[in-house]
């Protein structure tokens, strides 16, 4: 986990937990993450079983131009990796993992740029999983926002332990997330192994999530 907005949600959302698998939706204040909303999302699963779009922030609708609410999470990705990201939500939603990618946006005239995507599960009852999520990036190209984001590659996936965050978090400090301005928007892995590796094409898993 490089990005500064991945660290503070994930250490804000480890708060709220306070040992539980993941904490209620209700619990999620706003306000308290005012300066990383426009990078979250919030995921819930459909009559289909599907994640789809509940809420996403001003930029990351920007970045695909257009507006995300009620779109597919998979569909965000090329064909091949679709069936793979809904594997890993169902992971998320159904054991509570927390999940950590690292993937590169494709823009609908070729250009590209990387991304960090941090999932954390939130506890809507048996009946409504949720997903809060936040994507970041540490460099915003002039093009971002302005040539939509098309398709994407998965690099890398982690799925991780959240009772091993000490571990996980070893040699990063803890983030005020008020104190996270967002940086202005133009519109023109570190991880210790948590768990059992396993190689699925050209990533790495790390099976580490939370089985109830």
């Amino acid at each position: 986990m490089k990005e500064k907005g991945s660290i503070a949600l994930f250490q804000y959302w480890n708060r709220l937990r306070d040992g539980r698998l993941a904490p209620k939706r209700s619990e999620v204040e706003p306000a308290d993450i005012k300066s990383l909303l426009a990078d979250t999302f919030i995921l819930e699963r459909d009559t289909r079983g599907a994640a789809v779009f509940r809420l996403a922030g001003t930029r990351l609708c920007a970045y695909y131009g257009r507006e995300l609410k009620g779109f597919s999470f998979p569909s965000l990705w090329r064909e091949k990796d679709q069936r793979l990201v809904s594997r890993l939500m169902q992971g998320v939603f159904n054991q509570k993992s927390v999940l950590l990618m690292t993937y590169e946006g494709f823009s609908r005239n070729g250009r590209s740029h990387k991304f960090e995507l941090l999932a954390l599960p939130l506890d809507g009852g048996a009946e409504n999983p949720r997903c809060l999520g936040i994507i970041s990036t540490a460099d915003k190209p002039f093009w971002l926002g302005a040539d939509p984001l098309a398709d994407a590659l998965i690099d890398t996936i982690r799925v991780i332990d959240p009772d091993k965050e000490p571990m996980f978090l070893k040699n990063r400090p803890a983030i005020d997330v008020p104190s996270l301005v967002p940086a202005e928007f133009d519109p023109p892995e570190t991880i210790s192994a948590l768990g059992r590796v396993r190689r699925i094409r050209h990533l790495v898993v790390l099976d580490g999530g939370r089985h109830e």
